[in-house]
């Protein structure tokens, strides 16, 4: 959604790279993005996951509608996948689970030099890899080094280290970072931490998937000891994790294409915990209320469901390419098909009020960068308005009543949908009758993995959505003229081509801004600069929903505390703190060294749950996370 969290963003485009013969870098991290369930199978013929785990093991078994796009933190972009990853890895800091702000990890503390271009971090002495071998400094260097040197392990978290000089570490314990201009993002570094003994050894880090021997090193959580595409993943308590062991013995993902077979399976014990794609419908959140031992719960999400606009596909060279349609390259268009939407409507119907009407590009949740457009400038629900808009640009009505372009020929737009998401449906059905009252015809495009036509920029318009970090730099910067791809035979990390010279400029003024009040304002300068062009109609920020097993899991932690998600946090907390149902529930999670104060105390019993299945960068995001 980093989205995480991702970072964000919603697609699966992991084989895409090989199929089209793109950029492996590029394509990695977009895959992630655009389809939120792509490539997802049912699991067939797969034993519930507490068959196969040591007698008198605790399992929690988590079914989500994504599948891996990778085990490699240098190329994962899916929500799923840099969730795992978060549970294997250590980053240099964390997100306090009450309000998001930055906590000691495998830092435990950071300092900055006066001119800001040196930070020095001092990582802890008492982590370990889960082969025995003590983290270092080094290995922070080495990854950090890897992804500055190294194009494919740049893939996922590039974005990053593009504004860093030098990395070194001078001890075990010192890592420092010289930086070629002031980054506001050091306290909030998503990068997976990875062991260098291990990882030294791989040849091609756009290839290596990391998913062939097991048990993999690491030294978060849990220790990933098993895997089967678009079937499960495995995870093992690490026993000798510094914060404290995790109290279930074993983590499980399983995958499920169909959601309704997801929500049957929760019902019947088989898995302890369902997160939805992106969320439960109304309807199963619905017909699971007031079920024995299942509680579902609602919150605000991080995550904004928006419609795209393909403003002419280019490369960073300047060579255009795709075949959008020419009518939206006017801003009169752009803003008349948003002034075609009815988001009350959208709200009412389609998310039966499971979400907030959208605005701008940061959902409500982050008030510290949200922003709403002023009444002069909201482009509201207006058809008769639009209509003139439209009559003003020269797109104007035949004797037909269909709106014709300038070469004679009617308005139809082709609209990018996921095959597996039932919003995108229902959302375009409502598009195609208001768009049509306009005169303009609609096609919607529903695939199984929307990557292709995005990336080669053959699409009129596309449901996207990323999950927003505690921290927007990222899904702010994948609109920037430098995320675009270098050449039309590459793919960038662009969301959808928009390169804007006044947005650029406040990007790199938001990034060197160290004072939170005055970053924030750029930052929702921004904002209105992107609703002004008319390329990002946000429709609505989706509720987050989510449910689990009462009998299986006693209290869990939320991210925030209140009315928050249990599923893609920003940080493990979630299945590091669940305490199982049964036994006496202690745990050496409660042994929280270098953590701020409170931060254990804040396992809380959840009276419901709330889902964020989005990638983390686009989730993608997808979020990124």
């Amino acid at each position: 959604m980093n989205a995480h969290d991702r970072r964000g963003r919603e697609s699966g485009r992991a084989s895409d790279r090989e199929n089209r013969n793109r950029s492996s870098r590029t394509r990695r991290l977009l895959a992630a993005a655009l389809s939120l369930s792509a490539a997802v199978s049912a699991p067939l013929g797969l034993a519930p996951q507490h068959a196969s785990a040591a007698e008198g093991d605790k399992v929690l078994t988590v079914a989500v509608a994504q599948s891996v796009d990778s085990l490699s933190p240098f190329l994962a972009s899916r929500l799923v996948s840099t969730s795992i990853h978060r549970l294997m890895y250590e980053y240099l800091t964390n997100y306090d689970p009450g309000d998001a702000h930055p906590v000691p990890a495998l830092a435990t503390k950071w300092t900055a030099s006066a001119d800001k271009l040196t930070w020095t971090y001092t990582i802890r002495s008492d982590s370990k890899w889960s082969d025995g071998q003590r983290t270092t400094a080094e290995d922070a260097a080495w990854t950090f080094n890897k992804m500055m040197t190294d194009e494919g392990a740049a893939t996922s978290n590039g974005s990053y280290v593009g504004n860093f000089r030098k990395v070194t570490a001078p001890s075990p314990t010192r890592l420092v970072i010289e930086l070629k201009k002031p980054q506001a993002t050091m306290a909030a570094l998503d990068v997976p931490i990875v062991p260098k003994h291990i990882w030294e050894k791989v040849g091609d880090f756009s290839k290596f998937n990391n998913d062939k021997s097991f048990p993999v090193v690491g030294n978060g959580p849990f220790v990933l000891t098993g895997y089967k595409a678009d079937s499960y993943v495995r995870l093992k308590a690490n026993k000798s994790f510094w914060r404290g062991a995790p109290k279930f013995d074993e983590l499980v993902f399983r995958y499920y294409k169909d959601q309704d077979a997801a929500v049957a399976a929760l019902r019947k014990g088989e898995v302890s915990f369902v997160a939805g794609a992106p969320a439960l419908t109304p309807a199963q959140a619905e017909s699971l209320k007031g079920v024995k031992n299942i509680h579902v719960n609602e919150a605000p999400g991080r995550r904004f469901y928006a419609l795209a606009v393909n403003p002419g596909a280019r490369a960073g060279n300047g060579a255009k390419f795709g075949d959008g349609d020419p009518s939206l390259l006017d801003v009169r268009v752009r803003h008349a098909l948003f002034m075609s939407v009815d988001r009350t409507a959208l709200v009412d119907r389609v998310f039966q009020g499971h979400a907030a009407e959208g605005e701008g590009y940061i959902p409500p949740r982050f008030s510290t960068y949200f922003w709403k457009p002023s009444a002069g400038q909201k482009l509201a629900y207006d058809p008769a308005k639009a209509g003139r808009l439209l009559d003003q640009a020269g797109y104007r009505k035949n004797g037909d009543g269909k709106r014709v372009g300038k070469d004679g020929k009617p308005l139809t737009y082709r609209v990018l949908c996921h095959a597996t998401d039932p919003n995108d449906k229902a959302v375009g059905q409502y598009l195609k009758e208001w768009w049509g009252d306009l005169g303009i015809g609609m096609k919607l495009d529903c695939l199984d993995n929307v990557s292709d036509p995005w990336l080669a920029g053959t699409y009129d318009l596309a449901f996207d959505g990323w999950s927003v970090n505690p921290d927007p730099d990222f899904v702010l910067s994948i609109h920037t003229c430098g995320a675009l791809p270098a050449t039309p035979k590459d793919v960038g990390a662009t969301d959808n081509f928009i390169c804007d010279k006044p947005y650029d400029e406040l990007y790199g003024r938001q990034l060197a801004e160290y004072d939170p009040a005055e970053r924030a304002n750029i930052v929702r300068q921004m904002e209105s600069r992107l609703y002004d062009l008319g390329y990002m109609n946000v429709m609505a920020y989706p509720n987050a929903v989510e449910a689990y097993r009462t009998d299986q899991i006693k209290s869990i932690t939320t991210m925030p505390e209140k009315a928050g998600n249990i599923y893609g946090q920003d940080g493990y907390w979630s299945w590091w703190s669940a305490v199982p149902a049964s036994g006496d529930g202690s745990s050496g999670g409660s042994a929280s060294t270098g953590v701020i104060a409170g931060v254990v105390g804040a396992l809380v019993v959840v009276a419901g749950a709330v889902v964020f299945l989005v990638m983390r960068r686009r989730a993608g995001a997808e979020d990124r996370e």
